[in-house]
C-alpha cells in the first residue's frame, strides 16, 4: 500500500523523522499542561464554569484552548493573547514609521518585532488574567484573596508565554507553524466530545439518525468547499523572451504565476476572532445570558449583530493580509529582470496595475466565501444542531483544521520530494496556503 510505503520513506529520512517526533512531543506537553489546574482551585467544583463554556463565545474560547479554559488550567488563556498582540503589531506596521523601518531591516528587524510582540502579549495577559479569575466560581477557590489573585495572574501569564515558546520551538525544530498547530490541536481535542454530544442528542429524538446523516452530508460539502477555497488559484500566463547565453538559446517558454483565490489563508479568521474576543474579555468573560449592552452583541455568536461584524472583519482582514502577502510591484520587477512579460500587458507600471486588479477581483469572492463559511455555525445552531458540534459545522474550526493540515502535509511532502521519494498524493503536489506571510500562523 502507498500509505505504508510513504510512512517507511518518512522513517528513512532522519531529519524528517526527528522533526515529526519533536512536534509530537511538544504537542503532548501542551495537552498535558491543559489539565494542570491552577494552585488553589478545586477541580471538582468547576461545573459552573464548564456549563458556561458549552455555549456562546465562552465555548469558542474553550475550544481554542483545547479545554484548558474550562479546566481552570495554567494554560487557561491559551495562545489567543499572543495572536491579539500580533494583530496590533502588524497594524502598527502600516501606520507607524518605526515599525515600517523594522519590517525592512530583515532578520534583525523581525527579531525586534517578535520581542515587542512578546512584551505586548504580557501586557494583554495582565488585563485578561484578572478578568478570567473573576469569572471562576467562588466555591472552587480554596483561599480567595490578594495572594491567590497575584499568584494566579503570574501563573496564567507564564502559562501563555510557555505555550508561545512551545509554538516557536515547533516552528524551529518540528513540522509546520507551531502556533497554528497548537490552535489546531486545541480544536481537535474538543471534536470527540462534540461529535458524541450530537450523536446522543439525535438518538434521543425521533428520526434523529436521518437528521444526523443529512448533517454529515452537508458537512462533507462544506469541507470540500473549504478545501477548494484554500487551494483555488488563478493562473496568470507569463511569456519569457528568447535569450542566448554562449552557444545555447534559452527562453521562449510560457509559464504561469499562480495567484491564490484566498492568498491570506485562514489568518483573517483568526485575526477577526481575536478581535471579537476583546470586548467580552474586558467585560469579564461574560456569557450571552448575563451580558448587557455592547458586550451582549459580542457574547452571543448566534446573533445577527455578532455575525455581521465578524463577516465584515474577515473580509477586511482578507484584503489586508493579501496586501502584505502579495506584492505586485515585486512580482513585476522579478518578471522584468528575467525577461518575462504578461502577453498583451506592457512591462512595468501596467503589469503592476494588471496584477493588482486581478488580485482585487479574485480576493473579493474569496473573502466573501471565507466569511460565509465562518458564520455557518450560527445557521447550524438555528437549524437545531448541538452547540458544541455546530462549532465544527464550518466556521473557524473547519477552516483552521483544513488550512493547517494541508500546510503540514505540504511540508512533509516537500521533505520527501527533496530526497527523491514519492509525495503523499499520486495526483500532483499538495497545495497549502502558506505564502510568505508573517510567522504568526
Amino acid at each position: 500500500m502507498k500509505l505504508i510505503e510513504t510512512i517507511r520513506n518518512i522513517w528513512k529520512i532522519e531529519d524528517l523523522k526527528s522533526r515529526i517526533l519533536t512536534t509530537i512531543g511538544l504537542v503532548l506537553i501542551y495537552r498535558l499542561g491543559s489539565y494542570v489546574v491552577l494552585p488553589g482551585i478545586d477541580p471538582t467544583k468547576l461545573s459552573a464554569l464548564e456549563s458556561q463554556t458549552r455555549e456562546g463565545v465562552m465555548g469558542l474560547l474553550d475550544m481554542f484552548s483545547g479545554g484548558a479554559f474550562s479546566n481552570a488550567s495554567v494554560f487557561g488563556l491559551g495562545i489567543m493573547p499572543y495572536i491579539s498582540a500580533s494583530i496590533v503589531i502588524q497594524l502598527l506596521g502600516i501606520a507607524v514609521p518605526y515599525f515600517q523601518r523594522l519590517q525592512r531591516e530583515g532578520e534583525s528587524g523581525r527579531r525586534k518585532i517578535n520581542q515587542i510582540t512578546r512584551y505586548l502579549t504580557v501586557i494583554i495577559l495582565l488585563f485578561q488574567s484578572p478578568a478570567y479569575l473573576a469569572n471562576l466560581p467562588e466555591v472552587a477557590i480554596a483561599s480567595p484573596g490578594i495572594m491567590f489573585q497575584i499568584s494566579s495572574v503570574i501563573i496564567l501569564t507564564a502559562g501563555t508565554m510557555f505555550v508561545m515558546w512551545l509554538g516557536e520551538r515547533i516552528t524551529e525544530k518540528g513540522i509546520g507553524n507551531g502556533i497554528s498547530l497548537i490552535i489546531m490541536i486545541g480544536i481537535i481535542a474538543r471534536l470527540p466530545y462534540a461529535a458524541v454530544a450530537e450523536f446522543v442528542s439525535r438518538l434521543e429524538e425521533g428520526g434523529g439518525l436521518v437528521m444526523l446523516l443529512i448533517e454529515l452530508v452537508i458537512l462533507f460539502f462544506v469541507f470540500a468547499g473549504t478545501i477548494l477555497l484554500v487551494q483555488g488559484t488563478r493562473r496568470i500566463p507569463v511569456q519569457y523572451a528568447k535569450r542566448i547565453v554562449g552557444n545555447k538559446q534559452y527562453g521562449g517558454v510560457r509559464q504561469y504565476i499562480p495567484l491564490k483565490v484566498n492568498a491570506a489563508g485562514v489568518m483573517p479568521i483568526i485575526f477577526a476572532q481575536a478581535i471579537m474576543f476583546i470586548p467580552v474579555t474586558f467585560a469579564g468573560f461574560v456569557d450571552s445570558e448575563t451580558a448587557t449592552g455592547f458586550a451582549s452583541v459580542f457574547a452571543d455568536f448566534t446573533g445577527w449583530g455578532y455575525n455581521l461584524i465578524f463577516a465584515l472583519l474577515i473580509i477586511a482582514f482578507t484584503y489586508f493580509y493579501t496586501a502584505i502577502t502579495i506584492n505586485p510591484t515585486q512580482m513585476a520587477e522579478d518578471m522584468k529582470k528575467n525577461g518575462g512579460f504578461i502577453p498583451g500587458i506592457k512591462p512595468g507600471k501596467k503589469t503592476v496595475e494588471f496584477l493588482d486588479s486581478v488580485m482585487s477581483k479574485i480576493t473579493l469572492p474569496g473573502s466573501v466565501f471565507l466569511a460565509l463559511i465562518a458564520i455557518l455555525p450560527a445557521f447550524a445552531m438555528i437549524a437545531g444542531v448541538d452547540r458544541m458540534f455546530a462549532q465544527f459545522f464550518g466556521g473557524t474550526s473547519l477552516l483552521i483544521l483544513v488550512g493547517v493540515v494541508l500546510d503540514t502535509l505540504q511540508q512533509i511532502e516537500s521533505h520527501l520530494l527533496m530526497r527523491h521519494y514519492d509525495g503523499l498524493m499520486k495526483s500532483g503536489r499538495i497545495k497549502g496556503r502558506t505564502g510568505g506571510g508573517p510567522a504568526v500562523y
